[in-house]
């Protein structure tokens, strides 16, 4: 994992100093609220509908299990005893008093960790493939990648103050598990016919109001090239996009009205210019320098098969479900990369708390060489279990409620706070994933059902991703009452689709009823077991959905 170096320890020291006054002088009332949103948004604080919020970035997803028990300290000791983990690698704590917000930061630093650009028109936490470094689909680890970027994105003075926020994510294998081409900026390291290694670079993808798969504007960029040509990026996006309407400032706007050809363009000129300086060229001795901190563990030889895993899989239908969903081909023979579900059946999508972030530490430290990731599903990642230890892990996982095996199932539900928390939410997204999760919780139907994402969002913001959700599902207001919309065939993997709006929207009691006859559909029309629910709806399109939802026309 990466250390903070003597830069990052001062900078971050010296910012929480800085915002511990700013604090102050809000409590004095010497600050009015306006004159400290600007402050505290730099600093991750958001004022949601009930109290203060305080988003942590997680960057590239990673976390050491000294980093997870100090999560787990300020939950149990600011908080109500729990934290968030959101759709951007991140966690957000929603309950902490103002005046705690800089002790926190404090607590955080000394862990290396922070708050910075978690929010405000700035570059946020630079996301990551959740199984970087350990699976064995991957060309390479594209976290030293992802490292930096944050380093040069880190309060970088051009870009401090865009049009509006901006989101990177970087992946090292052709399964995009991060989600690339929803980003403002979209990377997949990969290698050229000669075995270099370089970028596909993907632009304009994001959700919200207006939904846009990204542009790949270049199928190989060279590993050196990396900053100048995001620089190049991030300068023609900061010169031309709309600061005159916040609702059209993404650059996925720009792109849209300029055109994908135009802009690539664009940013090719403006790369050129870049690169004659050589300032932003990377050096591969510092590539590789920083690549040297993701080394690969040291994993003790196995077999390729375990006994131990196979007797365990005979013995219980339970263990047996959660070796097939939520473990993951490791690169090493002999381990897996193991998923832990944030999503037990009934339960808040995300949600963990203070005993289960302690218990996913001690694991760690027992079976995942300290080492845990978070996954932009809203899960956590054990990336380096022996396949000898998964029984012993999984009844550890038990005792704590965390031993759901459903990974990539219909009740694995992305989901964000919604009206329960967030002042800009239409409607309450997390009862309806309890509902729902409950409604499809029986583990023989989750398994003829097969892969499914439901994905849900209390307003048009997307944080719950429902553009690209398998099934969408989306809160609006509609003259004071609560609907949801549904979509079907969206995707965030390396096939991204935003999905189709079925029809007019349903009211709360009649969300879950609607889900279940789309599945039905799905059952009733897929052309085999092995068909997925995605797969059907492409093949088939929206008619027979819209039928059984509303009648024939």
């Amino acid at each position: 994992m990466y250390r903070y170096d003597e830069f990052d320890h001062s900078f971050v020291s010296s910012r929480v100093a800085q915002f511990r006054e700013q604090v102050e002088r809000r409590l004095s009332g010497e600050l009015t609220e306006d004159q400290f949103k600007p402050l505290r948004l730099m600093n991750g604080v958001y004022l949601q509908l009930h109290a203060y919020m305080l988003r942590i970035a997680i960057p590239y997803g990673t976390l050491s299990s000294k980093q997870m028990r100090m999560l787990a300290h300020i939950a149990r000791t600011y908080d109500r005893g729990y934290g968030h983990f959101t759709t951007r690698q991140n966690l957000q704590f929603n309950w902490p008093a103002l005046k705690d917000i800089p002790a926190i930061l404090d607590d955080l630093a000394s862990v290396e960790m922070h708050a910075l650009q978690t929010s405000g028109s700035c570059i946020r936490n630079v996301t990551a493939d959740h199984f970087a470094g350990a699976a064995a689909d991957e060309v390479v680890d594209p976290r030293p990648y992802a490292e930096i970027l944050r380093q040069w994105s880190s309060i970088h003075p051009e870009f401090t103050y865009l049009p509006r926020k901006f989101k990177l994510a970087v992946i090292g294998a052709s399964a995009d598990r991060a989600a690339i081409q929803t980003h403002d900026i979209g990377l997949e390291v990969k290698r050229d016919d000669g075995g270099a290694l370089g970028f596909a670079v993907y632009v304009g993808g994001g959700q919200g109001r207006t939904p846009m798969i990204a542009h790949k504007i270049r199928d190989f960029l060279p590993e050196e090239d990396l900053l100048a040509y995001v620089e190049a990026i991030m300068r023609i996006y900061n010169l031309h996009g709309r600061r005159d309407n916040k609702y059209k400032a993404r650059i996925k706007i720009l792109v849209h009205e300029t055109g994908a050809e135009e802009i690539a363009r664009q940013i090719e000129a403006e790369f050129a210019e870049v690169r004659k300086s050589e300032i932003l060229r990377l050096p591969d001795e510092e590539i590789r320098r920083i690549e040297a901190y993701f080394a690969p563990p040291a994993l003790a030889e196995k077999p390729e098969r375990s006994s131990v895993l196979e007797a365990a899989k005979a013995d219980s239908r339970e263990f047996a479900a959660f070796a097939e969903n939520n473990v993951f081909p490791h690169k090493r023979v002999g381990y897996g990369v193991v998923t832990i579900a944030l999503k037990a059946i009934g339960a808040i999508p995300g949600d963990a708390s203070a005993e289960q972030m302690d218990a996913v530490a001690d694991l760690a430290d027992r079976y995942s060489q300290s080492e845990i990731r978070v996954s932009h599903e809203q899960n956590l990642v054990l990336p380096h279990v022996a396949l000898d230890d998964l029984p012993a892990l999984y009844a550890a996982l038990a005792e704590q409620g965390l031993a759901t095996g459903n990974a990539g199932l219909v009740t694995d539900i992305i989901c964000c706070p919604g009206l329960d928390y967030c002042a800009l939410a239409n409607a309450r997204s997390i009862p309806l994933a309890q509902e729902l999760s409950t409604r499809f919780g029986d583990a023989e139907r989750q398994k003829e059902i097969g892969e499914l994402k439901i994905k849900i969002s209390g307003c048009i913001n997307a944080c719950g991703h429902h553009h690209v959700g398998h099934i969408g599902l989306l809160g609006v207001d509609k003259r004071g009452e609560e609907v949801y919309q549904i979509t079907l065939g969206g995707s965030g993997d390396e096939t991204a689709a935003v999905g189709t709006l079925v029809g007019p929207a349903f009211k709360t009691h009649e969300v879950a009823d609607a889900v279940e006859t789309v599945v039905d559909t799905y059952l009733k029309l897929r052309e085999s077991p092995d068909e997925t629910f995605l797969a059907a709806v492409r093949r088939l399109g929206q008619s027979p959905f819209k039928e059984a939802l509303y009648g024939a026309a």
